[in-house]
């Protein structure tokens, strides 16, 4: 994958998270860096539940420029791990702690260790709506056909 456009981001761990990796990139084509949990040994996630794993780091992002968590799809095919605001997004003004909302989709329970990858990180350029009030919307071929109009 070419490289189009590089933004700096600035990073910091998390007190106690000198163990865990950057957030990183797998392979020269990856859109997304891998996040690692920073639990206290391993945490369980048991079916049907919901959990808030720190991913251990915190960031400042430039301006017009969002980060959005994604999961990662060998869990979810594998142990059907997920997460429930996916994507989840980070504004260009937070700087707090980075948590992943994980749920556990499978019918067994999957221990998160200290360390394992648990999500990716997506960095892309935010475009922010001017709203403009109109008496009418223009027509389209579709114009108001919703779910599944298009047969598909």
């Amino acid at each position: 994958m070419e490289v189009i456009d590089k933004v700096v981001i600035s990073i910091k761990k998390k007190e106690n998270c000198e163990d865990l990796p950057l957030p990183e990139y797998m392979s020269s084509g990856s859109a997304g860096m891998d996040l690692y949990a920073d639990v206290d040994g391993e945490i369980t996630l048991e079916p049907g539940r919901i959990k808030l794993i720190s991913a251990g780091i915190y960031i400042s992002l430039p301006q017009g420029y969002e980060a959005q968590i994604r999961p990662r799809s060998g869990l979810a095919i594998k142990h059907g791990i997920g997460i429930v605001n996916s994507p989840g997004t980070i504004d260009a003004d937070y700087r707090g702690l980075i948590n992943i909302i994980m749920i556990n989709f499978g019918s067994n329970s999957y221990a998160i260790k200290r360390g394992v990858r648990i999500a990716q990180m997506v960095i892309n350029k935010v475009t922010q709506a001017e709203l403009q009030v109109v008496s009418e919307l223009d027509k389209t071929i579709r114009n108001a056909g919703g779910f599944g109009h298009t047969g598909v």
